[in-house]
């Protein structure tokens, strides 16, 4: 039976997550040289466009629709076939089934949008937008299956993804360094050091983006209830702890503190407690933000050591969070905060953990080879890089004939 209130938490959560995305396109903008801002704040904001219309016309029914063999769901919701007004009681039985499908279209969307910060100012954009949606066919709604679909064999297994530790932040992660290592560094990586041309952007988008992964972890409840409750809290807490970790071990490293490092932190502490968010204690989301912080930051210390040119830093921060949340939920969870999870290891279950890192892997591995693979394809056909020159001029002009700044 539609709740009214239920349904209206989660329209205003979708809409807070479809906000993520512009958000995450002034995070990445600022990062970048100025003669790539546009192109860069296009790579996501254009999957606004994209991926809507592949997960009406395929994706939804991919992820959710009836399950084939714990792998897939079949095509029988293709356009929204029997997508209506009327609740589904195996995901959502208290809103309308539209209302469920288009909150997990905002998920959808900004996943691959994630990925572009490896690549960024290095990429075509036609190469970038067939990438794009192949990977959301064929990485992000099989894993979406596997892990939230009814059927899908990890969820049947109980692996613990409250928001996206695995479904989004792994997947990505897993994504970029595949693309890393097809497309190759930048040209001038290593001959010059790169500045980010507009930190005030960065930190706007940073806010945009924390003030929407409110409707990201807590809407993930599918229900205004105490779980959403506990999700939310958590959600700040541990944004807030890996921007305060990541924030001191900079002063101490470097000897003054960045408001780059802060922002960095921040996305480290809501990427890394987004798995684990409806299922633990306000305590042990400040620990898993304080965890965040301190690993994220070495992971981006050791990519600069190995000339490794994940751009924006995709793979340290979004991949190694998920990975890391998606075990502490496996360590921390508490059937007293979300009687529907499971309790972890130090609740007196260790089979939990062993099903988090199982699922690690299987998703890790095939989102990695995979991605690979499309990458290779679309290399192959269409070619993935700007020339040499394009690359000097910057996305901007070559791919876009336009300028962010006057002269």
């Amino acid at each position: 039976m539609v709740q009214a209130g239920d349904t209206a938490f989660i329209l205003i959560s979708a809409a807070l997550v479809l906000l993520m995305t512009p958000g995450l396109a002034l995070f990445y903008g600022g990062m970048v040289r100025r003669k790539n801002v546009l192109g860069t704040i296009m790579q996501s904001f254009v999957m606004i466009s994209l991926i809507s219309i592949e997960w009406i016309y395929l994706g939804y029914s991919m992820s959710f629709g009836p399950d084939v063999h714990g792998l897939i769901g079949d095509l029988s919701w293709a356009g929204l076939t029997g997508v209506g007004a009327t609740p589904n009681p195996d995901y959502a039985p208290t809103i309308p089934h539209t209302v469920f499908m288009i909150y997990q279209c905002m998920f959808a969307i900004i996943t691959p949008a994630l990925i572009t910060g490896a690549f960024a100012e290095r990429v075509k954009f036609s190469a970038f937008a067939v990438f794009s949606v192949a990977w959301a066919v064929l990485v992000y709604n099989p894993v979406c299956h596997w892990v939230w679909g009814t059927g899908g064999f990890l969820k049947t297994m109980g692996v613990l993804d409250f928001a996206g530790g695995l479904v989004v932040h792994l997947t990505c992660g897993a994504a970029a360094l595949a693309s890393v290592l097809v497309i190759g560094r930048r040209s001038d990586h290593g001959k010059r050091q790169f500045f980010p041309h507009n930190l005030p952007m960065t930190l706007l988008g940073t806010g945009l983006l924390w003030f929407g992964w409110f409707g990201f972890n807590a809407g993930s409840a599918l229900a205004a209830n105490g779980v959403a409750g506990s999700a939310f809290v958590s959600t700040h807490l541990g944004g807030m702890a890996g921007m305060a970790m990541w924030t001191v071990i900079e002063w101490f490293y470097q000897g003054r503190p960045t408001t780059l490092g802060a922002a960095s932190g921040a996305v480290a502490g809501l990427a890394t407690i987004t798995p684990a968010a409806g299922y633990v204690t306000p305590n042990c989301a400040v620990l898993i933000g304080l965890t965040a912080g301190f690993c994220c930051y070495f992971a981006v210390v050791l990519k600069s050591k190995l000339r490794f040119d994940d751009s924006l830093d995709v793979v340290g921060i979004h991949g190694l969070g998920g990975l890391i949340g998606t075990l502490m939920a496996g360590l921390m969870a508490d059937k007293a905060i979300n009687p529907g999870g499971a309790d972890g290891l130090l609740n007196g279950n260790p089979h939990q953990l062993y099903v988090q890192a199982y699922a690690i892997a299987v998703v890790g591995v095939y989102a990695f080879v995979a991605s690979f693979i499309v990458l290779k394809v679309v290399n192959a056909t269409m070619g993935l890089r700007l020339t040499s020159e394009n690359e000097g001029v910057g996305l901007d002009v070559t791919e876009h004939n336009e300028a962010a700044y006057g002269e």
